[in-house]
């Protein structure tokens, strides 16, 4: 069975590296700069706004139920967002790559953000209507957009099996990694309780997933900065050294001749995208969810994610490992995290790390399975289709648990790539919707007014399941 599995790895990384070396890299690049130019770099010029809109109350629908608010909607994204990929994900870039990943792994959110707002705000805008309040994502404005159901249905199969299986189980991975290492526990063991608790939230519904997330997401959040913050005022002297080893290891003309320049911007982009999601399709599911007056503020919010991900988060794990000189000894993922820390605080650390990856990655968990359930929703509405799913997922979550990490680290990759390829196809077909949502938001914002809108805000439109047409008295010349 070790063998069939090890091939299996070997054959994944050799369609990774062909994947990332001649398409994604290209690909993402290109259309953040292509997204960013003509948006105005709305990801820099509106970043005051971003913050503005983020505690907009929920609006109420016309049957007086309350949807799930920006913040909700926010939290619920970031869970999925902030886990592994910023603990983990980094100090493995940094380990493969050296410290030049770090800075391709900024630049990659920098122009991605671009990418995350087109994809939000098309998400909100070709929203449906089911018993929480709304739904939406890739799947749905693949069919309502672009008229084309069968890609929607591509794009909901392969988001499904990345995020409820395949990412559910690089985050019990490290979870299991983690504490197996500070704790010495047995992984089954780890395995077996990731299950339960997976079981007992994933059955709870919608409503008590955006509960659950919006308490533990800010909360692990904060305390992990924390500490970053007080390692880097211990260690002040030692910041302009790391910031030049960044950018050396990025530009720097030994990694052109020595190779590990390619090895920098491959893992850079790899595990920011990993960790930040934009443009891959999936944050506009979460971001789909939200009751707001306006598309584009969701697509602001959700913006404002990817950079709390990567510009904050991650960098604060970059700092903490660049700072502990320990990326050149052979440790990677949780455990090079692990033992930074503890370089800088005491041996507590990996405990310390064992707790908060518990935390960041197991709001993932919860983040992953939303994702796969409203496109499976999308596909069928089926109880028993939703019932074998849930299954796989806490099936997937003990199989992580025990799993070698190249193994899922691997796999993450390549359904990562494929489904990036596709929500790009589909943004890229559809972003002049988005551009009229945000020139209708810029101008109401001028007039100073909170921006509304309405299902014939934009010509061309047609029938939007998720908004109201605009009554007669408020018709806009």
């Amino acid at each position: 069975m070790q063998e069939i599995l090890d091939l299996v790895d070997q054959t994944v990384v050799h369609v990774n590296n062909y994947l990332y070396t001649y398409l994604m890299i290209a690909l993402l690049l290109i259309l953040g700069l292509f997204f960013s130019i003509k948006t105005n770099f709305v990801q820099f010029r509106y970043l005051g706004e971003m913050f503005r809109v983020l505690f907009d109350k929920a609006t109420i629908s016309p049957e007086g139920k309350k949807g799930v608010s920006s913040f909700q909607a926010f939290t619920i994204s970031t869970a999925s967002r902030v886990g592994t990929g910023n603990l983990a994900g980094v100090a493995t870039a940094i380990a493969v790559g050296g410290p030049g990943a770090v800075f391709w792994m900024w630049l990659i959110a920098f122009i991605g953000a671009a990418s995350s707002f087109i994809e939000s705000t098309l998400a909100q805008i070709y929203k449906v209507k089911d018993r929480d309040g709304f739904r939406g994502g890739p799947a749905y404005y693949m069919e309502k957009g672009l008229n084309k159901r069968w890609m929607g249905i591509i794009f909901a199969v392969t988001i499904t099996i990345t995020y409820g299986l395949i990412f559910n189980s690089v985050q019990s991975n490290t979870i299991s990694v983690a504490l197996s290492n500070s704790l010495d526990i047995k992984t089954w063991m780890i395995g077996l309780v990731l299950a339960i608790l997976t079981a007992a939230i994933i059955f709870g519904g919608l409503k008590r997933i955006a509960n659950v997330t919006q308490i533990l997401v800010p909360f692990m959040a904060i305390i992990y900065i924390l500490l970053a913050l007080y390692i880097l005022i211990v260690n002040i002297q030692e910041i302009p050294h790391m910031i030049a080893l960044i950018v050396k290891g990025a530009f720097g003309m030994e990694q052109v001749v020595g190779g590990g320049l390619g090895a920098a911007i491959m893992n850079g982009i790899k595990r920011g995208l990993f960790s930040n999601e934009a443009g891959m399709g999936s944050a506009p599911n979460a971001a789909a969810t939200a009751s707001v007056s306006h598309p584009v503020k969701q697509g602001l919010i959700q913006t404002l994610g990817v950079f709390t991900d990567t510009i904050i988060i991650c960098s604060a794990t970059a700092f903490i490992i660049l700072l502990s000189n320990q990326y050149t000894g052979g440790l990677e993922s949780i455990e090079l995290t692990q033992s930074a820390l503890s370089v800088h605080v005491g041996d507590w650390a990996g405990l310390f790390v064992g707790i908060a990856i518990f935390l960041f990655a197991f709001s993932s968990v919860i983040g992953n399975y939303y994702y796969g359930e409203t496109n499976i929703e999308f596909i069928k509405n089926s109880k028993t289709m939703m019932f074998i799913y849930r299954l796989a997922v806490i099936g997937m979550v003990y199989f992580g648990s025990v799993a070698k990490i190249s193994l899922v680290w691997n796999l993450a990759d390549l359904f990562m790539a494929m489904m990036a390829f596709i929500n790009l196809i589909a943004i890229a077909m559809l972003y002049k919707i988005a551009m009229a949502a945000l020139k209708d938001y810029r101008i109401q914002r001028k007039k100073g007014k909170d921006p509304v809108f309405y299902a014939d805000s934009i010509e061309g439109l047609g029938e939007l399941e998720g908004w109201e047409k605009k009554p007669a008295t408020n018709k806009q010349s």
